[in-house]
């Protein structure tokens, strides 16, 4: 590119091409650039050298989640799966649990603790995810199963139910801060671990996502709730309409606001699975 011919239509174009498109910029061209005394050749520059910071900054973060599984795979772990739940929260619909095995050495740009997310991050990254993935598996306890051994042991439920889903099975476990006591597979449960393992992370979107889905469904079958808004999440509306509707067939009735409307006593502390009084 001649510097006669860097006209304004020019710095356009090449500002469509390397800021807004986020291209890597060519050595002639920034070269060429760096020789344009003119501000919005400047502005250039400086675009993609704060884009080459961010992306230095991701790549660092991404291998820092991949510290574990890489630590595991030296010793010769070639499946490990990461495993986490969604949904132990809610007032209504099921909690969800993921598990995924991630190729070794992969990024997945962007990944991350499900919560720290948007959604239509979260819906982007989910479909790389299952793309990208040895195997992945996704699965449920329903609000019964809920209601019959309480939200801690059917979270475990369905932790154990998607680790069971893989194929091939993994050979270690890593867990955001629990543990599957009744999976016969070594295993680590790691506090925080869906922001500093990368297939934690997977599993948090996956699971995540799946569970959002189900709850638009549900929205669509018992409107008034905002199940499609709130995911069943104790929030003001919610409460609300809980209390001007009434509970619906998929709402928790193990939890005590679901309880209060329905005029049901307090339950006592859950000792164990399936104890109830």
């Amino acid at each position: 590119m001649e510097q006669a011919r860097v006209t304004r239509t020019t710095l356009a174009y090449l500002r469509q091409r390397y800021v807004i498109e986020g291209r890597a910029l060519e050595a002639s061209v920034e070269a060429e650039l760096r020789a344009d005394g003119r501000a919005g050749a400047k502005a250039i520059l400086q675009s993609v050298a704060q884009r080459r910071t961010r992306n230095r900054a991701e790549g660092q973060r991404l291998r820092g989640m991949l510290h574990m599984e890489n630590a595991l795979r030296a010793k010769g772990i070639v499946h490990v799966a990461g495993v986490d739940e969604a949904g132990m929260s809610p007032l209504a619909g099921p909690v969800a649990a993921a598990a995924v095995i991630l190729p070794a050495g992969v990024r997945i740009a962007g990944i991350n603790d499900s919560k720290q997310l948007d959604a239509a991050s979260r819906e982007e990254l989910a479909a790389e995810i299952k793309t990208r993935a040895i195997a992945w598996s996704v699965a449920f306890a329903e609000v019964e199963e809920i209601d019959r051994i309480n939200i801690y042991w059917a979270g475990i439920l369905a932790m154990r139910r998607a680790v069971e889903g893989l194929v091939p099975m993994p050979q270690h476990l890593l867990l955001d801060a629990r543990q599957l006591k009744d999976v016969a597979l070594p295993q680590e449960a790691i506090i925080g671990g869906d922001a500093k393992c990368a297939c934690i992370a997977a599993a948090s979107i996956l699971a995540k996502t799946a569970r959002d889905a189900v709850m638009r469904e549900l929205d669509r079958r018992y409107p008034g709730y905002g199940f499609a808004e709130h995911k069943g999440y104790p929030v003001r509306f919610h409460h609300s309409m809980l209390s001007k509707l009434g509970a619906s067939p998929v709402h928790r009735r193990s939890f005590a606001p679901v309880r209060a409307v329905l005029g049901l006593p307090p339950l006592p502390p859950w000792t164990k699975p399936g104890h109830t009084t």
